[in-house]
Formats: structure tokens, C-alpha cells, sequence
């Protein structure tokens, strides 16, 4: 709003200007306490959130009576002598790359053939991209119109937004719809790494997602948990429920076998790696490799 007024409205009061100048030294922050509350929920407690808040509103509050905007407008300048300019252009900068950081996990699923994206990896996606384009028309504006980044954050808003709208239509919920179905139940971190350590095992080394009845109770069962542990740890680590994460080391032995072996038919090696029809074999294999088993033995 402030880059709008400032735009068409030559005659803005320089207190508004002034406000909303120190008040993106609390973007960074902001980005950086969702991302991390998404990510991690139980890792921002309930006064964390002060440590990384508290110390920007005080400098916001001295700088606005040390440095009103009217008299030392000249210091909010990316040029020499232009402190808070630069000092902001840091701290946003900082505090964004360790908020991708923080979301490279949920960034790295949306490329993975194993892993597949949750809705909230791609919100959490989805939010970072737009304070990206954001952050990067207001420090290029130079080469462009102080207005960029007004209509940067006016068309991600609007983006954002009708995503949010379309996935609500569709799931019901919000983008964190998987996350309150367990909210009431935690995993611990022990639990966490021995699933995560143990579950690749089963399927790489022992390959038991060739057995076409396997279900969920017979794989908790091996690996000595509980049936609901194992459906969570899939839905909230792993962004899968049971039937992809299957389907997805099922396809991964499809593609290898597409590759080197020329006696079974596409049928047939559908049966041999875990599907139990030909139907089933094509929606799997197009939903994780967006190509059917045909057109991709044909790219080979």
C-alpha cells in the first residue's frame, strides 16, 4: 500500500511512509516463524516467537523518532550512506534463504518419483516463491518502477488465493487438513528415525511391495509398531498415504523392468511388480511418472 501512495500520491504523509518502511523489517520474521510453525509445529513454543520479533518492533519504534522519514528520507536508499536501506535488504535476505532452508524438504518432494508432495508442501512452496518474486522486484526496482513490487505482491496474493480456493473445494479442508487429522497424536523422534531408518529396507532390500495383498497391518507388523504410527508417520513425514507410497517402489521396479526384460508383457510386469490389474498398473504408473508404462518403454 505504502509503494501505491507513494507512487500517486506525491503529498503522503511521511509518518504513513515511515511506518510502512520499518514495518518490512518484520517480513523476514514473519516468513520465517510460518514456515518453521508449518514445518515443525512443535519447535516454536509459545515465546520463541518473541525473539525474533520483539528486537524488530523496539528498532522500529527508535528508528521511527531518531530518523523520522521526512528528515532523513536519504538513509532508506540502496546507495552509500543508505543504512536501513541495506540493513533491510540483509535482514529480509537472511531470513528468507533460511526459510527455504527450512522448507527444503517440502521443496525436494515436489521433484521426487518416491515422495509425494502434501498440500502443505506445496502451500509452504507456494509462500516462498511469493515472498521470492516480492523480494526480488523491490531490490531491482532500481532497474524498473518503485510500483513492481506493489503489483508483485498484488498479483502473488491473488495467486495464492485462488489456489487456497480450488484446493478448499476440492479437499474440504485447509492445506493443513493432514496435520489436524493426527494433531491430538505425536510421534516421537525415536519412533521417527527407526521408521525412517527400517520402512526403505522392507521395500529395497526385501522388495515386499511385489506381494500384490500387502497391506498396511502386515508392514506395521514387521516393522513392530503400530498401524496408525506407520499411516501417520506416512501422511505427515513422508506427504504419502499407504496405497502411493506402495505404488511408488511398485513403479520404480516397473520402470527397471520396462528397461531389461523383453519376455513379459507391459501386463505382465504389471502382475510381476505388485499390481493386481492392468488398470491399476496404468493409473499408478502415469500418476507418479505422468506417462503410461507403454510410452515410457517406448522412450527407452
Amino acid at each position: 500500500m505504502k509503494s501505491v501512495f507513494l507512487t500517486f500520491y506525491s503529498e503522503t504523509s511521511s509518518f504513513f511512509i515511515q511506518v510502512g518502511l520499518t514495518a518490512c523489517f518484520l517480513i523476514g520474521p514473519f516468513l520465517y516463524l510460518y514456515i518453521r510453525s508449518a514445518t515443525k509445529p512443535k519447535s516454536v513454543g509459545k515465546w520463541k516467537w518473541l525473539i525474533h520479533i520483539l528486537p524488530v518492533t523496539l528498532f522500529m519504534i527508535v528508528t521511527g523518532i531518531l530518523y523520522p522519514y521526512l528528515d532523513y528520507w536519504y538513509l532508506w536508499q540502496l546507495k552509500s550512506g543508505g543504512f536501513l536501506g541495506w540493513m533491510l535488504l540483509s535482514q529480509w535476505t537472511v531470513y528468507l534463504f533460511i526459510s527455504i532452508y527450512q522448507a527444503r524438504f517440502s521443496i525436494l518432494k515436489l521433484f521426487s518419483k518416491i515422495e509425494k508432495p502434501s498440500n502443505l508442501d506445496y502451500w509452504i512452496t507456494n509462500i516462498l516463491s511469493g515472498c521470492f518474486l516480492i523480494w526480488l522486484a523491490y531490490n531491482t526496482n532500481k532497474y524498473t518502477s518503485y510500483i513492481v513490487g506493489a503489483l508483485t505482491f498484488s498479483f502473488t496474493f491473488y495467486v495464492s488465493l485462488m489456489v487456497w480456493f480450488f484446493k478448499r473445494r476440492q479437499h474440504g479442508l485447509s492445506f493443513l487438513s493432514s496435520s489436524l487429522k493426527y494433531q491430538n497424536k505425536k510421534i516421537s523422534n525415536t519412533e521417527i528415525e527407526l521408521l525412517r531408518e527400517r520402512l526403505p529396507i522392507l521395500f529395497i532390500q526385501e522388495e515386499i511391495h511385489l506381494n500384490s495383498d500387502l497391506k498396511l497391518t502386515d508392514v506395521a507388523k514387521q516393522l513392530q509398531t503400530k498401524r496408525h504410527t506407520l499411516s501417520q508417520y506416512l501422511n505427515e513425514t513422508m506427504g504419502q498415504n499407504f496405497s502411493d507410497y506402495v505404488n511408488g517402489y511398485r513403479v520404480k521396479s516397473a520402470m527397471e523392468m520396462l528397461r531389461s526384460n523383453d519376455l513379459l508383457t507391459i501386463k505382465g510386469i504389471g502382475n510381476a511388480c505388485g499390481f493386481k490389474s492392468n488398470t491399476s498398473f496404468y493409473a499408478a504408473f502415469k500418476k507418479h511418472m505422468a506417462m503410461t508404462p507403454a510410452e515410457f518403454k517406448k522412450s527407452i
